[in-house]
């Protein structure tokens, strides 16, 4: 794990973690660790390439949206209100500084904002372990 460093921030249930890699190798891992684990990448949108395409300039910034319906379906039975927030998202991007980071929805954060049972979730993990392995050296 390195140096890395987590920043869960309560206020907004944002966790950002420090990735070793560029956006673009950082988000290449995420993509082959949602492949190895089955999860389906529904989209990866390049919020800096559209910016691109408009003469507008932007840090690279990668949107990954992804899931798993056995594992968001239960979830969003006991919760509907939690299909806003599913499929889960992992962010990926530069600061100003050019340090690459990892962001995701807090599961605490999302339990407490929907109010789904505790015994789900395991189900919202998935964000949480992949970020982690992505960010590694």
């Amino acid at each position: 794990m390195g140096s890395r460093m987590i920043l869960d921030m309560s206020a907004s249930g944002i966790v950002d973690i420090a990735s070793h890699h560029s956006v673009d190798a950082t988000v290449k891992k995420l993509g082959d660790l949602l492949d190895a684990k089955n999860v389906t990448l529904f989209a990866l949108v390049d919020h800096s390439g559209e910016a691109e395409k408009v003469g507008m300039k932007m840090r690279p910034t990668k949107l990954l949206i992804f899931g798993n319906p056995k594992a968001g379906t239960p979830v969003m039975l006991a919760a509907p209100s939690i299909a806003i927030d599913l499929p889960l998202k992992i962010l990926v991007w530069e600061d100003a500084d050019g340090k690459v980071w990892i962001s995701y929805n807090s599961p605490d954060y999302l339990r407490s904002r929907h109010n789904f049972p505790a015994e789900l979730m395991q189900n919202l993990a998935a964000a949480e372990r992949i970020a982690a392995k992505a960010a590694e050296e």
